[in-house]
């Protein structure tokens, strides 16, 4: 029979890059996992940790994973926001949709699922969020305005859940990596692979990140694999 007492963390975006990385570390460092996943036929994740059929951009996804993940385990500790697409929109298209696509998803998803979770973390008293925004959710270098206008948005969502659930425990960190070797980053050519972050690196600060206790809260964490002015 599981421990009651183990610590419960989901995951979003979990069958593949950051968020596998960071199910399977959390998962070997103790805790009981619940991933959320677009497709369960083919998330072939590790034995052990239970998985949800969760869609970023569908509203009532969230609501239905929060409630399987508590029916299974009890209990709500972590949340780890890892779901996130990266639509190219440029700020001269007149396609909007793209833009509509990237709000819905890398900002608003993780509300939904923050929302559905809250009263979990409460009762945790020792709740984590942890939203996996990007360093484009803190400058600009690249003509995909809109990718970078929702991990802005990630970032303040994020500042958010720390003023609303300080008292409860409840502490947040934006986690701001810059390229990494996943399949979003898999046209990128300015950057050899072999330099990028690796998902396991980030894995690391995750694991590192709700393991401090609530005295020790870090709000934004920037990872890069390049040097850059003031990042």
């Amino acid at each position: 029979m599981p421990d009651p007492h183990r610590r419960v963390a989901l995951v979003s975006g979990a069958s593949r890059g950051i968020g596998r990385a960071v199910a399977e570390r959390l998962q070997a460092s103790g805790f009981r996992i619940s991933a959320g996943v677009r497709d369960l036929k083919h998330a072939n994740l590790p034995e052990g940790i239970h998985t949800s059929l969760y869609d970023a951009g569908e509203a009532a996804s969230a609501q239905r994973w929060i409630d399987e993940a508590q029916a299974a385990y009890g209990r709500i500790d972590v949340l780890v926001n890892a779901a996130g697409i990266n639509t190219k929109a440029r700020l001269l298209d007149a396609d909007e949709t793209p833009f509509d696509d990237l709000w819905n998803i890398n900002s608003m998803g993780p509300l939904r699922v923050i929302r559905a979770a809250w009263p979990h973390l409460v009762a945790s008293g020792s709740g984590r969020v942890i939203n996996i925004s990007s360093l484009s959710g803190k400058r600009v270098r690249n003509e995909n305005v809109g990718y970078a206008m929702s991990k802005h948005a990630l970032v303040a969502l994020t500042h958010a859940v720390r003023q609303h659930g300080w008292e409860h425990g409840i502490r947040a960190t934006a986690l701001c990596p810059g390229f990494v070797d996943t399949d979003m980053t898999a046209t990128v050519t300015k950057v050899p692979r072999a330099a990028m972050s690796r998902p396991e690196d980030i894995a690391l600060l995750v694991e590192a990140l709700v393991q401090l206790p609530n005295t020790a809260s870090v709000a934004e964490l920037l990872v890069n694999c390049q040097k850059e002015d003031m990042l």
